[in-house]
């Protein structure tokens, strides 16, 4: 029994290790959360000390050198200092210690798309996928690095298939109208538009157009001619003829330009008509533009008018809201369209209250219809025929303000068919 009392005091201090073992490292994990933290709240701050940062974080390594989240932080501080080759190891050893930190696939490819090296972007892009198959962001940086090579054949055929993996996805329907925007095209086409008049004596009005648009990766350029005569009680009132020079300019990634010319010498049209829009995409769909219209009309009258728009993809929709604000009334016009397959291939609706500077038909009257109200519909079906042929239909119930408080009704049926090679 002599022997008892000494085994016994052995099993105490054995367990006393054990416990004071197991408080330090319980006390490492809380002083390395801790100093974690410290380092995260400092990125996020206004005035980041990155140094200080990397000081942390390898102290926080040295401390437990198993904690990923200290190597990611490593390499985020180097990579914001522009020490790329210590940011890319960091980044490295996370995703082969632990490939379910999403946030360094995306850093790693980031950095690659910054310096340029787009194959091993690939390359990292593509694990990425592998191990994320139902995330959107890997999908889209692979588009993006496509975009930045000017793959345009890859680009379209990768939007294509994760289109189906994300239907009614309004960044992928952004990026898809985009593209088919820049895509190498030539189009001729005719466009004829008859409005009817309800009061007696007026009209109808007829309305045809033939263009040719020659598009690029850099934007397109269309060039129109355009034939209008109206009638009153059987007699020609204005008929004439109005050339038009209209163009899109891609500047930069997210933004493009749109400006348009026409001249006409004859009172079925203004003297001269000149816009200018400025577009800007961001995020989630959305697209907004700020422009100008400035017309000139047969009597050297002059009209200004400042346009304000706002754009969103919601899935296979757009909607646009412009609103036209000119000195006696403003105009609004409310456009939604659902794409069911190309850029050339959707279904429209448009309401609006007021005369846009943008109505071909009607803009040898602006000026004096801009101060009187008027109240439209419009629904409209186009359609890509065969790869080549683009037809398109469009009714518009215009409800017309002629005098005070006196209306007539404007039916117009219009017609587009074009030829894309």
């Amino acid at each position: 029994m002599k022997y008892c009392k000494p085994i016994n005091i052995a099993k105490l201090l054995f367990c006393l290790f054990l416990f004071s073992n197991q408080t330090i490292k319980a006390q490492r994990k809380i002083d390395t959360d801790s100093l974690l933290t410290v380092v995260m709240k400092d990125m996020k701050s206004t005035h980041p000390d990155y140094k200080l940062n990397i000081q942390r974080a390898l102290l926080g390594k040295k401390l437990a050198p198993d904690y990923i989240d200290f190597h990611l932080a490593l390499g985020r501080n180097y990579d914001l200092l522009k020490q790329k080759d210590s940011a890319r190891f960091y980044y490295n050893y996370v995703i082969d210690k632990n490939p379910r930190y999403e946030d360094a696939f995306l850093y790693l490819i980031n950095m690659d798309l910054e310096d340029k090296n787009y194959d091993e972007a690939l390359t990292v892009t593509y694990k990425a996928i592998d191990l994320y198959p139902d995330s959107k962001s890997f999908r889209l940086k692979r588009i993006a690095i496509y975009a930045l090579q000017n793959d345009t054949q890859n680009e379209a055929k990768y939007l294509k298939s994760i289109r189906a993996k994300f239907p009614h996805d309004p960044d992928i329907e952004q990026r898809l109208f985009e593209l088919y925007s820049k895509t190498n095209i030539d189009r001729v086409g005719t466009y004829y538009n008859l409005t009817t008049i309800d009061r007696d004596g007026v009209g109808p009005w007829h309305l045809a157009s033939a263009d040719y648009m020659r598009q690029r990766t850099w934007g397109s350029l269309i060039g129109r001619v355009s034939y209008a005569k109206r009638l009153s009680s059987d007699l020609v009132m204005a008929s004439g003829l109005q050339f038009e020079v209209e163009s899109y300019l891609f500047a930069k990634k997210n933004n493009y330009h749109y400006i348009d010319i026409a001249y006409s010498k004859d009172s079925a049209f203004p003297e001269w008509r000149l816009g200018y829009s400025y577009f800007q995409n961001f995020n989630k769909g959305w697209e907004a533009d700020l422009g100008v219209r400035y017309i000139v009309m047969q009597d050297n009258s002059d009209l200004k008018t400042l346009n304000v728009g706002i754009g969103k993809y919601l899935g296979s929709y757009w909607i646009n809201l412009r609103s036209y604000i000119q000195k006696d009334s403003p105009s609004f016009t409310l456009t939604s369209r659902y794409y069911y397959k190309t850029k050339f291939d959707y279904v429209t609706v448009i309401a609006g209250y007021g005369t846009s500077p943008d109505d071909r038909t009607r803009s040898a009257e602006y000026d004096t219809r801009k101060s009187l109200n008027s109240y439209r519909i419009s629904a409209g079906f186009y359609k890509l025929i065969k790869s080549h042929y683009i037809f398109g239909f469009l009714i518009t119930d215009n409800e017309q303000e002629y005098t005070t408080n006196k209306f007539q009704t404007e039916l117009d049926f219009a017609v587009l068919l074009q030829y894309k090679f």
